[in-house]
């Protein structure tokens, strides 16, 4: 774990010395430091952003180099979870650090005040918790817990460089058990365990029933006890059992049987290749098999079939969807009552012991475990009323605080509060006995609260206009997984036209999962199967000079990339005057996994960034995908001007500030007419490569067809010796090159095969 936490530190910029045990056993007294990064570098997914973060970790051990704390402004402590063993750690640091430094432990479960008792005042004052959650560079939280004489100062500066600098969700605990996310995750998670032995479910049904029909990340339930280390799990309910003696739930939280036998069979989940899934095979005949929990036998992982979640899988609406889901008599209504009933009740049980609001509870919960919402406001959207009068049928006792909740009149734990055309929102404090005002979050905003209290500009089904606020339009997606097409084309026009009347700057952002994952794929084969080449050729020329429209906007335009940016999404913020990129932006042009080639300006807007065609030619032809924005710059699909956020609820604000801050220096230019290009001989060059390529089997038959078509695009159309082109030169390659490549049956296999399985056919 400090191995990752050393990564993101370096992923921030921040130089790190990582510090641990000599092996005996090694001849490098480094050795443990080192295996940590090699580590930390290698395992998916990996915990560096850019292998330039890799460089900033200096490696060390404590017997030669904890001296070096003497330099650092932050010590963080994450060695093992035995309060013996830190406490002896810390006692060494007290000794050779500087005072004012700032200390703290990654401890998940040892108060703070064991591990400080005994220590000066000084060292106590600089002193506190700070727990990330594996792998810190993934998942969004971290719990700031103060220790018995924290400064305020203290940890609002840690608090501050976490979220801003490091990226995080902070969540402030108080020094219990478990803080906030494990206390409430260990129930989570034992529920299900009970649930599954009770009502003998396969760990296959279990998974189905409880990930992202329900709003949870695909690893689900047995699947992220596999991830996380079947051993870790059980150290951690050990650690709760012992530490929780009145906990109303304390019996939930022993090892089941299962755990117990995996342990003794060294069943540790991924890191050990077998857990409750294990891979069988090699290759392409690698297959996920699946444990049986009563025989410890493992078998091919059984596809599950429930009419209800296949019936309900596609209704977009979360709330709906569990509405219906829970209210089932079948095994996954059976399943998911009892888990959400008892889930609300402990986690309204919990407060105040380790929180006095609602609100951190479900934050911890969103955003250390990947929830699509925290408990209470699952609570909602099953309705507390309804749900409340379903469990005192049941004979379930409602938490007192609950019943005066109640009692007051309010019916859910949230509610809106927008005024002034600002959007706020009020929670219900279940000590107070009544709503209280949610405090704003400086630099963080989201559209649909921003929406909720203000509407929209202008709207259709794809695409929406929204005011941000001090002179800034916003250009929203919000189709399925932002997929582009006429209904983005559209708005896009209509939001410069209004950004001109009315605004100062336009910024392209949206609250989905993933910024773009490109053009509307069906559309583009449907019309391609049906021979439709000129409304086709029309809606690929109306797309580019969409772009251009938005490159040479007389205002700045910021585009606001994060997760999956691909093909025309990413061409949407080449064309942007600036990025403004999240942390996690996996940047591509993928076209060529569906058999084509970029068409809305991808292939010419790489080769100006580039200045030569054969580093374009070969992030385009092998459909180089970016691991983070950092590796996005190196690749050349982020410019040293754009910018990166790490905080990616911040994007927005930061997007929206990088506009304004542009308008008082803007230019828009003109189009290009004259982009060098190397014609035939660049053409012949960039074929060859395709060849050697086909020749050691890199790519296929088909890989070199479009390679080849890619080539005849960035060379400038083979063009006689080195000439200079215009923008729409190249787009005019680019689109005849596309529509070729459409009306040929393999780019058409190509496209049905990710459509079925999103995945790419190498045919």
């Amino acid at each position: 774990m400090g191995s990752r936490i050393a990564a993101h530190l370096a992923n921030a910029g921040f130089p790190v010395d990582l510090l641990d045990v000599v092996l005996p056993s090694h001849a490098k007294r480094n050795q443990a430091a080192l295996a940590g990064i090699e580590t930390a570098a290698k395992t998916k997914p990996g915990g560096f952003m850019s292998e330039s973060a890799r460089q900033l970790i200096a490696p060390g051990n404590f017997d030669d180099d904890l001296a070096r704390v003497a330099n650092c402004e932050w010590i963080i402590e994450a060695v093992a979870e035995n309060l013996e063993i830190k406490r002896d750690l810390w006692m060494r640091v007290a000794a050779l650090r500087q005072p004012g430094s700032i200390l703290s432990t990654n401890t998940s479960g040892i108060p703070l005040a064991h591990i400080a008792e005994g220590f000066g005042s000084e060292f106590r004052r600089h002193f506190l918790g700070t727990h990330f959650f594996n792998p810190p560079r993934y998942l969004h939280l971290a719990e700031i817990i103060p220790g018995p004489e924290t400064l305020p100062e203290v940890l609002a500066w840690v608090s501050e460089f976490v979220d801003l600098h490091l990226g995080k969700g902070v969540v402030l605990c108080k020094d219990t058990p478990n803080f906030i996310g494990n206390r409430i995750g260990c129930f989570w998670g034992a529920k299900i365990a009970q649930l599954t032995e009770e009502g003998d479910y396969t760990i296959e049904e279990v998974d189905a029933i409880t990930g992202p029909a329900i709003g949870l990340p695909k690893s689900a339930s047995f699947r992220l006890i596999d991830i996380v280390g079947v051993d870790v799990w059980a150290h951690v309910l050990r650690n709760l059992y012992d530490a929780v003696p009145d906990d109303p739930a304390r019996e939930l939280f022993h090892v089941p049987d299962v755990m117990q036998q995996m342990l003794e069979r060294g069943w540790l989940g991924e890191k050990r290749g077998q857990g409750f899934y294990k891979r069988v095979g090699k290759g392409a005949e690698k297959e996920i098999w699946a444990l049986d929990r009563k025989t410890l036998e493992y078998h091919p992982a059984q596809k599950v079939k429930f009419f209800s979640l296949d019936t309900l899988r596609g209704m977009e609406d979360l709330g709906a969807r569990l509405r219906a889901l829970v209210s089932g008599d079948d095994r996954v209504g059976r399943f998911l009552w009892p888990l959400f009933r008892d889930f609300f009740i402990y986690s309204a049980l919990m407060v105040p012991e380790i929180s006095d609001r609602v609100v951190e509870i479900d934050r911890a919960m969103r955003w250390g475990y990947a929830f699509a919402r925290g408990p209470f406001e699952y609570w909602d959207l099953l309705g507390v009323p309804e749900t409340v009068e379903r469990m005192r049928r049941d004979g379930a006792a409602v938490p007192e605080s609950v019943e005066r909740m109640l009692a007051s009149g309010a019916r859910s734990f949230y509610e809106a509060a927008d005024r002034d055309r600002e959007p706020h929102t009020r929670y219900f404090d279940l000590a107070g006995g009544a709503f209280a005002e949610l405090e704003e979050r400086p630099g963080v905003a989201e559209l649909a609260a921003i929406k909720r209290a203000r509407g929209v500009v202008r709207s259709n089904a794809g695409a929406s206009l929204v005011d941000l606020g001090e002179g800034v339009l916003c250009l929203e997606f919000h189709s399925k997984m932002n997929s582009l097409g006429e209904d983005m084309v559209r708005m896009l026009h209509a939001g410069l036209d209004e950004t001109a009347r009315n605004f100062r700057a336009m910024v392209v952002a949206n609250d989905g999962e993933h910024f773009s994952a490109g053009a509307n794929l069906m559309l583009v084969l449907l019309a391609a199967q049906d021979g439709e080449w000129d409304e086709l050729d029309r809606a690929v020329r109306r797309y580019q000079n969409a772009m251009m429209a938005m490159k040479y906007a007389p205002f700045p335009v910021v585009a606001a990339p994060f997760g999956m940016t691909l093909g025309g999404g990413l061409e949407v913020a080449l064309h942007a005057g600036r990025m403004q990129a999240a942390a996690e932006s996996y940047m591509g042009l993928v076209e060529a996994g569906v058999g084509v080639v970029p068409a809305g300006g991808g292939c010419k807007e790489m080769l100006l960034r580039f200045g030569e065609a054969r580093r374009a030619f070969e992030l385009i032809g092998y459909a180089k995908v970016s691991e983070s924005a950092a590796h996005a710059r190196e690749l050349g699909y982020l410019r040293a001007s754009d910018g990166i956020t790490m905080n990616r609820e911040r994007l927005l604000c930061d997007a929206r500030t990088a506009a304004l801050a542009l308008v008082p220096v803007w230019s828009p230019g003109q189009p290009r007419q004259d982009i060098p290009v190397e014609g035939e001989s660049g053409y012949a060059l960039m074929k060859m490569a395709v060849w050697l390529a086909r020749e050691g089997g890199y790519i296929s038959d088909y890989d070199a067809v479009i390679g080849e078509k890619l080539a005849h695009v960035l060379s400038g159309g083979r063009l006689t010796g080195t000439q200079r082109v215009s923008e729409q030169h190249l787009l005019d390659l680019e689109r005849e090159a596309f529509l070729s490549l459409c009306g040929d049956p393999q780019t058409q296999a190509r496209m049905e095969h990710m459509l079925k399985t999103g995945k790419a056919l190498r045919n």
